[in-house]
């Protein structure tokens, strides 16, 4: 039975034997199935039980998490085209490892200064990379998902009083489903999610945003929030974001970003002039688990008055009284709903530090090339429409004539290539197949070997 502390040889053993296995996989990555191996569920079902009371071996364990890695979507290759990629960078995994194995106490500065300085230097960054001032604050997170929640709490806060259920919140229709998702969380009745209209480049018609935000405040609603969105799933679309902000600015509305994204092509020239006026957002929210290709689970949310975020989230206590309060180092606690969390700054520091931000915007750059790429040679495809150009690096087709059901089978056709794995979705009301290119270990080869694929199921299915 291995003990709880095992003895260094023990450990050693182990952590060669996982790091072996993460070098070899990380090496194969762009011959494996980009859809994963088939009969997941099955293998699933045979995994099912309890712990045992008695210990057992390291081998079979590591056996068991090759087994999952094989037969599961391929989102650590240059194939995987699908929903929004995520990278998986070696560097960040080395540094998961080290802020588990040494599993300091970040949230509050005083348990572990440098640990939390650490993760402010990364929020720091965030913050300067949009221009934010000084008093700007930030919080690491799981995902969007809680950024987009605690940025829509910090809104209320600011903008409506304890009674805010009428309160009333502005998206687009193409808006990510966590923002309203985050909404009803936040306590909002879904009379009070205003679905605004978007142009025929599906970007938020800013028109209809001022003649609905006036209707509901003359039926004596309380406006008091608009998200635009810095390339949405769906398309890629970007919002007229500085237009949203001319706007919000003239109601006194929160502008939130939702760049979960896309927000880190801002380190491009042309991510910058694609996201002109974000800088005046209130806050936005940024994925690095998309665009700077780190593992799942590290989403980040910046505000651009700091104490409007710890307004939202501050909640003292007795027991915490022994512990410093705010100084040179913020209190990550007191800006967000979580008091215990893992040390995420590392995953994203490492990388950061070990690669420098010019390997990330070369990076980026490149899959704004690729995407026009991919763009180009489906355009050349008779069989094909692609109804929008690509604004970041997504970008959506389909069969020019006939109806869902050839589509579903182009997609089917594609995927079953294994060399690439796409996804579809519903745009005014047609099934509409997308590739997302995000991936830094996607480059021009496995794009051009996509569109010949793309080409073969296209001309295959009647």
């Amino acid at each position: 039975m291995l003990p709880l502390d095992p003895a260094p040889e023990q450990m050693q053993e182990m952590g060669e034997a996982a790091l072996a296995y993460m070098i070899e996989f990380l090496r194969q990555q762009p011959d494996l199935p980009a859809g994963g191996e088939s009969g997941g569920l099955e293998a699933a079902r045979a995994l099912r039980e309890s712990p045992p009371e008695v210990g057992g071996e390291f081998k079979p364990l590591m056996e068991t998490v090759e087994l999952a890695a094989a037969k599961a979507y391929g989102t650590t290759g240059p194939g995987y085209l699908a929903f929004i990629p995520g990278g998986g960078l070696f560097t960040a995994s080395l540094g998961d490892l080290l802020a588990t194995g040494i599993n300091r106490f970040v949230n509050l500065w005083s348990a572990a200064p440098i640990v939390a300085q650490i993760e402010y230097n990364v929020v720091r960054w965030l913050c300067d990379l949009f221009g934010y001032p000084e008093a700007s604050r930030g919080i690491l997170t799981s995902g969007g998902s809680m950024a987009n929640f605690s940025g829509i709490v910090a809104a209320r806060k600011a903008n409506l009083s304890e009674d805010f259920l009428d309160g009333a919140l502005y998206v687009s229709d193409q808006v990510h489903t966590s923002v309203t998702k985050a909404a009803a969380l936040a306590g909002f009745p879904e009379r009070s999610v205003r679905i605004v209209p978007t142009t025929p480049e599906l970007r938020m018609d800013v028109d209809r945003l001022r003649d609905m935000v006036g209707t509901d405040r003359r039926a004596g609603l309380r406006p008091f929030l608009v998200v635009a969105s810095a390339g949405t799933t769906n398309t890629g679309a970007v919002d007229p974001i500085a237009d949203v902000a001319d706007l919000a600015a003239e109601e006194g509305l929160w502008l939130h970003a939702d760049a979960a994204y896309g927000g880190f092509f801002q380190l491009t020239e042309r991510g910058k002039a694609k996201f002109r006026g974000i800088d005046r957002a209130d806050s936005i929210t940024l994925d690095p688990h998309k665009g700077m290709f780190l593992p799942y689970g590290t989403g980040s949310l910046v505000v651009r008055d700091g104490e409007r975020l710890r307004e939202a989230h501050f909640a003292g206590a007795a027991y915490l009284q022994d512990l410093a309060g705010e100084d040179e180092i913020p209190n990550f606690s007191e800006y967000s709903p979580e008091l215990s969390r893992d040390f995420r700054g590392l995953r994203v520091w490492f990388p950061l530090k070990l690669h420098g931000v010019s390997a990330f915007r070369e990076a980026l750059d490149e899959k704004l090339d690729l995407a026009r790429v991919l763009y180009d040679g489906l355009h050349e495809i008779a069989e094909l429409e692609l109804p929008w150009e690509p604004e970041l690096t997504v970008v959506p087709f389909r069969f020019r004539d006939g109806g869902d059901e050839p589509n579903k089978r182009l997609l089917e056709r594609i995927n079953a290539s294994q060399r690439v794995f796409l996804s579809s979705t519903v745009v005014d009301g047609r099934f509409t197949i997308r590739a997302c290119i995000l991936s830094h270990r996607t480059h021009r080869d496995r794009v051009e070997e996509c569109i010949d694929i793309v080409r073969r199921a296209a001309a295959g299915i009647p």
